[in-house]
Protein backbone atom coordinates (compact mmCIF):
# COMPACT_ATOMS: atom_id res chain seq x y z
CA UNK A 1 0.00 0.00 0.00
CA UNK A 2 1.13 3.50 -0.30
CA UNK A 3 2.44 5.67 2.14
CA UNK A 4 -0.05 8.60 1.13
CA UNK A 5 -2.91 9.66 3.60
CA UNK A 6 -6.31 7.62 3.75
CA UNK A 7 -7.41 10.92 5.84
CA UNK A 8 -6.48 14.14 6.67
CA UNK A 9 -7.34 16.94 9.40
CA UNK A 10 -6.77 20.39 8.67
CA UNK A 11 -7.40 22.70 11.57
CA UNK A 12 -10.19 20.95 13.12
CA UNK A 13 -11.58 22.58 15.99
CA UNK A 14 -14.83 21.66 18.86
CA UNK A 15 -16.63 24.19 20.85
CA UNK A 16 -18.98 23.01 23.74
CA UNK A 17 -20.33 26.61 24.49
CA UNK A 18 -17.71 28.31 26.01
CA UNK A 19 -15.21 25.00 26.23
CA UNK A 20 -13.24 24.53 23.56
CA UNK A 21 -12.03 20.51 23.17
CA UNK A 22 -9.95 20.62 20.47
CA UNK A 23 -8.13 23.47 18.69
CA UNK A 24 -6.98 23.70 15.31
CA UNK A 25 -5.47 19.80 14.76
CA UNK A 26 -4.53 19.14 11.17
CA UNK A 27 -2.41 15.67 11.58
CA UNK A 28 -3.23 12.69 8.66
CA UNK A 29 -3.31 8.94 8.77
CA UNK A 30 -1.54 7.47 6.35
CA UNK A 31 -2.87 4.41 4.31
CA UNK A 32 -1.94 1.12 5.37
CA UNK A 33 -0.75 2.45 8.43
CA UNK A 34 -1.39 2.37 11.84
CA UNK A 35 -1.46 5.13 13.72
CA UNK A 36 -1.73 5.66 17.40
CA UNK A 37 -3.29 8.80 18.83
CA UNK A 38 -2.00 9.12 22.53
CA UNK A 39 -1.97 12.14 25.40
CA UNK A 40 -2.66 12.77 29.21
CA UNK A 41 -6.14 12.27 30.42
CA UNK A 42 -7.74 15.69 29.72
CA UNK A 43 -5.75 16.31 25.84
CA UNK A 44 -9.12 15.81 24.18
CA UNK A 45 -8.38 12.56 22.46
CA UNK A 46 -12.22 11.52 22.69
CA UNK A 47 -13.57 14.89 21.02
CA UNK A 48 -11.03 14.00 18.18
CA UNK A 49 -11.81 10.60 17.71
CA UNK A 50 -15.69 10.98 17.29
CA UNK A 51 -14.71 13.90 15.01
CA UNK A 52 -13.13 11.92 12.70
CA UNK A 53 -15.29 8.79 13.09
CA UNK A 54 -17.84 10.63 12.23
CA UNK A 55 -20.15 10.85 15.82
CA UNK A 56 -19.74 14.71 16.35
CA UNK A 57 -19.22 17.46 13.76
CA UNK A 58 -15.95 19.92 13.96
CA UNK A 59 -17.04 23.59 14.58
CA UNK A 60 -14.35 24.73 12.19
CA UNK A 61 -11.82 22.53 10.09
CA UNK A 62 -11.91 20.11 7.40
CA UNK A 63 -11.71 16.15 6.99
CA UNK A 64 -10.76 14.73 3.80
CA UNK A 65 -11.17 11.15 3.82
CA UNK A 66 -9.85 9.82 0.17
CA UNK A 67 -9.78 13.08 -1.25
CA UNK A 68 -13.25 13.79 -0.38
CA UNK A 69 -14.37 16.43 2.23
CA UNK A 70 -16.55 14.41 5.02
CA UNK A 71 -18.13 18.23 6.45
CA UNK A 72 -21.85 17.70 6.72
CA UNK A 73 -21.95 13.74 6.77
CA UNK A 74 -24.25 11.76 9.10
CA UNK A 75 -22.52 8.88 10.96
CA UNK A 76 -23.76 6.71 9.02
CA UNK A 77 -22.77 7.80 5.78
CA UNK A 78 -19.16 8.02 7.71
CA UNK A 79 -19.57 4.39 7.52
CA UNK A 80 -20.73 4.10 3.95
CA UNK A 81 -17.68 6.24 2.94
CA UNK A 82 -15.44 3.38 4.72
CA UNK A 83 -14.79 4.33 7.91
CA UNK A 84 -15.62 2.33 11.22
CA UNK A 85 -14.98 2.78 14.70
CA UNK A 86 -15.19 0.32 17.73
CA UNK A 87 -16.10 1.66 21.29
CA UNK A 88 -14.24 1.91 24.25
CA UNK A 89 -17.08 0.54 26.55
CA UNK A 90 -17.98 -2.87 24.64
CA UNK A 91 -21.52 -2.22 22.48
CA UNK A 92 -23.01 -5.78 21.91
CA UNK A 93 -26.12 -7.52 22.26
CA UNK A 94 -25.38 -9.33 25.29
CA UNK A 95 -28.04 -11.95 25.12
CA UNK A 96 -27.47 -12.81 21.01
CA UNK A 97 -25.22 -15.65 20.10
CA UNK A 98 -21.31 -14.56 19.06
CA UNK A 99 -22.71 -15.05 15.30
CA UNK A 100 -25.70 -13.31 15.36
CA UNK A 101 -24.22 -10.13 16.81
CA UNK A 102 -21.73 -9.94 13.56
CA UNK A 103 -25.19 -11.05 10.86
CA UNK A 104 -27.11 -8.05 12.40
CA UNK A 105 -24.15 -5.65 12.00
CA UNK A 106 -23.47 -7.68 8.16
CA UNK A 107 -27.45 -6.92 7.56
CA UNK A 108 -28.09 -3.54 8.81
CA UNK A 109 -25.09 -2.17 6.60
CA UNK A 110 -26.41 -4.21 3.66
CA UNK A 111 -30.06 -3.91 3.49
CA UNK A 112 -32.47 -0.88 4.13
CA UNK A 113 -35.77 -2.38 5.71
CA UNK A 114 -37.24 -4.94 3.35
CA UNK A 115 -39.78 -7.16 4.03
CA UNK A 116 -39.61 -9.13 1.08
CA UNK A 117 -35.74 -9.61 1.36
CA UNK A 118 -34.93 -12.90 0.02
CA UNK A 119 -34.03 -15.72 1.43
CA UNK A 120 -30.65 -16.56 0.01
CA UNK A 121 -29.64 -12.77 1.03
CA UNK A 122 -29.58 -14.19 4.84
CA UNK A 123 -27.13 -17.00 3.65
CA UNK A 124 -25.58 -14.22 2.14
CA UNK A 125 -25.07 -12.33 5.75
CA UNK A 126 -24.67 -15.51 7.49
CA UNK A 127 -21.69 -16.52 5.54
CA UNK A 128 -20.29 -12.85 5.56
CA UNK A 129 -20.33 -13.24 9.75
CA UNK A 130 -18.83 -16.55 9.92
CA UNK A 131 -15.80 -15.22 7.67
CA UNK A 132 -15.68 -12.47 10.11
CA UNK A 133 -15.68 -14.52 12.83
CA UNK A 134 -13.08 -16.73 11.62
CA UNK A 135 -11.17 -13.63 10.78
CA UNK A 136 -10.77 -12.47 14.69
CA UNK A 137 -10.13 -16.32 15.93
CA UNK A 138 -14.50 -16.55 17.81
CA UNK A 139 -15.39 -19.25 14.64
CA UNK A 140 -15.24 -21.65 17.85
CA UNK A 141 -17.57 -19.96 20.04
CA UNK A 142 -20.49 -19.01 17.04
CA UNK A 143 -23.32 -20.04 19.09
CA UNK A 144 -22.52 -18.81 22.71
CA UNK A 145 -24.01 -15.56 24.00
CA UNK A 146 -21.93 -12.51 23.77
CA UNK A 147 -22.18 -12.50 27.36
CA UNK A 148 -21.04 -15.34 28.13
CA UNK A 149 -17.20 -14.31 26.40
CA UNK A 150 -14.19 -13.36 28.40
CA UNK A 151 -13.91 -9.08 28.14
CA UNK A 152 -10.50 -10.16 25.37
CA UNK A 153 -13.38 -12.02 23.40
CA UNK A 154 -15.54 -9.40 23.63
CA UNK A 155 -13.29 -6.68 22.27
CA UNK A 156 -12.67 -9.16 19.35
CA UNK A 157 -16.09 -9.65 18.56
CA UNK A 158 -16.73 -5.96 18.78
CA UNK A 159 -13.66 -5.81 16.10
CA UNK A 160 -15.44 -8.07 14.43
CA UNK A 161 -18.76 -6.63 14.30
CA UNK A 162 -17.34 -2.88 12.88
CA UNK A 163 -15.59 -4.80 10.33
CA UNK A 164 -19.07 -6.22 8.67
CA UNK A 165 -19.09 -3.13 6.51
CA UNK A 166 -15.59 -3.75 4.69
CA UNK A 167 -13.98 -0.04 6.59
CA UNK A 168 -10.92 0.76 4.34
CA UNK A 169 -10.35 3.03 8.04
CA UNK A 170 -10.68 1.04 11.19
CA UNK A 171 -10.78 3.20 14.01
CA UNK A 172 -10.52 1.61 18.25
CA UNK A 173 -11.27 3.16 20.79
CA UNK A 174 -8.83 1.84 23.96
CA UNK A 175 -8.86 -1.92 22.40
CA UNK A 176 -7.01 -3.39 24.87
CA UNK A 177 -8.63 -1.49 28.00
CA UNK A 178 -9.08 -3.61 31.11
CA UNK A 179 -7.37 -6.33 29.48
CA UNK A 180 -4.58 -9.12 30.92
CA UNK A 181 -1.62 -9.45 29.19
CA UNK A 182 -2.59 -12.58 27.04
CA UNK A 183 -5.43 -11.26 25.86
CA UNK A 184 -3.75 -7.67 24.99
CA UNK A 185 -1.27 -9.55 23.16
CA UNK A 186 -3.83 -11.57 21.39
CA UNK A 187 -5.93 -8.52 20.68
CA UNK A 188 -2.98 -6.85 19.18
CA UNK A 189 -1.88 -9.88 17.17
CA UNK A 190 -5.33 -9.53 15.96
CA UNK A 191 -5.06 -5.82 14.94
CA UNK A 192 -1.67 -6.50 13.48
CA UNK A 193 -3.04 -9.46 10.82
CA UNK A 194 -6.39 -6.48 10.00
CA UNK A 195 -3.56 -4.11 9.11
CA UNK A 196 -2.72 -6.24 6.40
CA UNK A 197 -5.43 -4.84 4.40
CA UNK A 198 -6.52 -1.71 5.91
CA UNK A 199 -5.68 1.16 7.43
CA UNK A 200 -6.27 1.11 11.39
CA UNK A 201 -6.37 4.43 14.07
CA UNK A 202 -6.41 3.60 17.67
CA UNK A 203 -6.09 5.33 21.00
CA UNK A 204 -4.03 3.89 23.34
CA UNK A 205 -2.89 3.63 27.07
CA UNK A 206 -0.26 1.75 26.68
CA UNK A 207 2.32 3.56 26.08
CA UNK A 208 4.90 0.26 25.90
CA UNK A 209 2.44 -1.36 23.51
CA UNK A 210 2.12 2.02 21.30
CA UNK A 211 5.59 2.52 20.20
CA UNK A 212 6.09 -0.93 19.59
CA UNK A 213 3.06 -1.31 16.95
CA UNK A 214 2.28 1.98 15.24
CA UNK A 215 4.18 3.29 12.42
CA UNK A 216 3.22 7.15 13.49
CA UNK A 217 1.90 8.72 16.80
CA UNK A 218 -0.33 11.86 17.04
CA UNK A 219 0.24 13.58 20.33
CA UNK A 220 -2.82 15.70 22.22
CA UNK A 221 -2.12 17.84 24.91
CA UNK A 222 -4.68 19.98 26.06
CA UNK A 223 -7.05 20.13 23.54
CA UNK A 224 -4.21 20.82 20.71
CA UNK A 225 -1.72 19.08 18.59
CA UNK A 226 1.91 18.91 20.41
CA UNK A 227 3.46 16.61 17.49
CA UNK A 228 3.04 13.90 15.18
CA UNK A 229 5.94 11.82 13.98
CA UNK A 230 7.39 8.26 14.12
CA UNK A 231 7.73 6.41 16.99
CA UNK A 232 11.35 7.11 17.91
CA UNK A 233 10.74 10.35 17.25
CA UNK A 234 8.42 10.77 19.59
CA UNK A 235 9.96 8.97 22.47
CA UNK A 236 13.16 11.32 21.96
CA UNK A 237 10.88 14.53 21.78
CA UNK A 238 11.25 16.75 24.85
CA UNK A 239 7.79 18.11 24.67
CA UNK A 240 6.71 14.69 24.66
CA UNK A 241 8.82 13.82 27.72
CA UNK A 242 7.15 16.76 29.67
CA UNK A 243 3.86 16.76 29.15
CA UNK A 244 3.03 12.90 29.01
CA UNK A 245 5.50 9.90 29.16
CA UNK A 246 7.10 12.22 32.24
CA UNK A 247 4.40 11.42 34.20
CA UNK A 248 5.07 7.88 35.29
CA UNK A 249 2.64 6.16 32.34
CA UNK A 250 2.94 3.24 31.26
Amino acid sequence: MSATPILRTRGITKRFGSFTANQDISVSLETGKLTAIIGPNGAGKSTFFNMISGGIAPTEGEIMFDGKSLIGLRTHEFAKAGISKSFQITNLFPALSVLENVRVAVQCLHRTFDLWTPRHRHAEWSEKAEELLELVGLQDKRHVPADSLAHGEQRSLEIAVALAGDPRLLLLDEPTAGMSPEETRAVMDLILKLLESRTIGLVEHKMKLVMGVSDSIIVLHQGSLLVQGKPDDIRANEDVKRVYLGKGNH
